[in-house]
């Protein structure tokens, strides 16, 4: 690598850029809805901001202040998706436990082994033990393992009472194999 010097450095890098810039266009114009003339504008600003950062840079502008060209289509990149909320299982939980009202019941679900992810009606609320307040009612309770252990339970909650759903998780498919 010594032998490559700055201007062949500098070379790779003045071909890589339009390359990515043009298949960030594309990616882009792909997970959007745009017609073909939606992906000529784009592919023109991206010209347009090329230009800019070569002004910039004969300028004598440092290269770290000069914006990406894929700073405008990060943000609407349906692959990077981050939520700015709680996790879901708290969301799922605190909506089961507001529905609760005055004559909420109490569920203490625990699994063999424990550490079990636990699904109420589908929606996940967390890991067992747990203690959740919850309206009365009817529900289908699934405990699923670290290892593909599953197990279900339907229950029915009378008013102020809490019940203890304790159950033990069995592998859905054999953990060895005997051969003869």
């Amino acid at each position: 690598m010594q032998w490559i010097g700055k201007g062949a450095a500098a070379l790779f890098l003045i071909c890589l850029v339009p390359h990515a810039a043009h298949a960030q266009a594309a990616a882009a114009s792909a997970g959007s809805a745009q017609s073909s003339t939606g992906m000529s504008a784009s592919v023109d600003k991206m010209k347009t901001e090329k230009a800019d950062k070569a002004d910039k840079s004969d300028k004598g502008e440092p290269a770290s202040m000069l914006a990406p060209a894929s700073a405008a289509s990060a943000s609407t990149s349906p692959h990077l998706v981050a939520t700015s909320g709680p996790p879901p299982e708290e969301v799922n939980r605190k909506a089961l436990e507001d529905r609760a009202g005055t004559d909420a019941g109490k569920l203490f679900l625990r699994s063999t082994p424990t550490g079990a992810q636990i699904l109420i009606d589908g929606a996940f609320v967390g890991r067992t033990p747990l203690l959740l307040v919850v309206p009365p009612g009817k529900y289908k309770i699934e405990m699923r393992g670290t290892r593909g252990e599953a197990a279900t339970s339907t229950i029915g909650l009378l008013p102020n009472k809490t019940q203890e759903v304790a159950l033990s998780l069995k592998q859905l498919y054999p953990a060895t194999i005997t051969t003869k």
